[in-house]
């Protein structure tokens, strides 16, 4: 009975833990929680990564000294990769166009989550379209990395 209890409530601490890196995105975030748990997925790794965060102080060490995979001068993004997911993923065959012609509504839309010039953004994009789009059935989540790659470049 009171090892049923104390697995409750060591699952209820590490859940309530969690909900402010949630609230950001639903990964552990930085940190060394986040190293250690790097790559795998489901719901025990991300609480796993975020309770050894939150246990142990690493996201604020980490931010601060840029240690354990944070970057000191990074912004919050409240998951503008997912906002990027989210247009190409429902606009994929715009998006393909838009970025032939280095203009259009996905690009500027694109570029407004990332904070960064449409103009240059669509440039590079054209650019780099065989790199984009590797081939016809190329999947939205590879191409939401390669331009956040792109925007940073």
């Amino acid at each position: 009975m009171k090892k049923n209890l104390l697995l409750g409530a060591v699952f209820a601490a590490a859940i309530c833990v969690s909900q402010p890196a949630s609230a950001i995105d639903s990964t552990g975030g930085c940190g060394l929680g986040s190293m250690a748990w790097r790559g795998q997925s489901g719901i025990i790794p991300q609480v796993l990564a975020v309770t050894t965060n939150n246990s142990f102080g690493t996201n604020t060490f980490g931010i601060t000294f840029g240690t354990s995979g944070c970057d000191p001068n990074g912004r919050v993004t409240g998951g503008t990769g997912r906002m990027v997911l989210a247009v190409i993923e429902n606009n994929m065959e715009q998006f393909a166009m838009d970025v032939s012609a280095a203009r259009g509504e996905t690009i500027d839309t694109i570029a407004g989550i990332l904070n960064v010039d449409s103009e240059k953004l669509g440039a590079a994009a054209q650019q780099n379209f065989a790199y984009l789009f590797t081939d016809e059935n190329v999947e939205a989540v590879d191409l939401a990395l390669k331009m956040m790659e792109l925007a940073n470049a």
